[in-house]
């Protein structure tokens, strides 16, 4: 599925990542944890297209990622910093939005009612994004995944201005999406939700892969080969 090979990044002369390579099967979930400024939303960006490494290659299914290609685009999922809003538009239209440019024609708004109950936006369908909390602008985010189909799920901190019951439908549903046979690279600060939800975990340090641990996912079988890490320097439903 995902596989990012000996990922290298500079910005000038500051190195960010140096040779990072990890692999992410379907249906398994990878989560990155350490320090800020480790290089983790770096590493996300690259998974995502969204920035061209300085070197290593980043690949999809045999092909390159690359937020310009369509095809690549529509298997790609993310939540990455605060999304941006249109100001103008309430959160049942930002949905539907979302839900019909994936192709959900009729069953957009069943998907979309869906998705507000299950972020608990229901009572906030015609609010506009400056009239919500932080965490309910991230719940709408998160809830924006879940009204289009993916193969690849790459969540930068999703627990964010969650608290309590919120973070724990977040693990359910990560969950869920796993075994629908989506791969999730997601970067998080929660030890509970790393371990509620990834096959593994890997700690970056200074741009560098410095540590795996099994997720509960893996039953102690750890870095199997759907999720394998190397520091060698060198179709899915929609998401519930």
């Amino acid at each position: 599925m995902l596989r990012l090979d000996r990922i290298e990044q500079r910005y000038g002369a500051r190195r960010v990542l140096a040779g990072v390579s990890l692999d992410v099967a379907a249906g398994r979930c990878v989560a990155l944890t350490g320090e800020n400024g480790s290089g983790k939303s770096t590493l996300l960006r690259i998974a995502a297209g969204r920035e061209e490494p300085s070197a290593g290659s980043a690949l999809l299914n045999g092909a390159p990622v690359d937020e310009d290609d369509a095809d690549r685009r529509a298997e790609i999922a993310t939540v990455l910093d605060q999304a941006a809003c249109y100001p103008d538009l309430t959160v049942h239209e930002h949905l539907m939005l979302v839900a019909l440019a994936h192709g959900a024609d009729d069953r957009a708004r069943a998907l979309v009612d869906s998705a507000l109950e299950a972020h608990r936006l229901s009572g906030h369908t015609d609010a506009l994004p400056d009239e919500l909390s932080s965490g309910q602008r991230q719940l709408m985010a998160l809830a924006t995944v879940a009204v289009r189909p993916y193969r690849l799920l790459i969540l930068d901190e999703p627990e964010q201005r969650l608290h309590g019951d919120a973070r724990a439908e977040l693990a359910a549903r990560l969950r869920k999406a796993r075994a629908h046979g989506c791969a999730i690279l997601l970067a998080t600060h929660d030890p509970e939700l790393a371990e509620q939800t990834a096959d593994a975990t890997h700690t970056l340090y200074d741009g560098r892969l410095c540590s795996t641990s099994p997720g509960a996912a893996t039953d102690g079988d750890g870095d199997g080969d759907g999720n394998r890490s190397r520091t060698d320097g060198g179709e899915a439903d929609p998401a519930p």
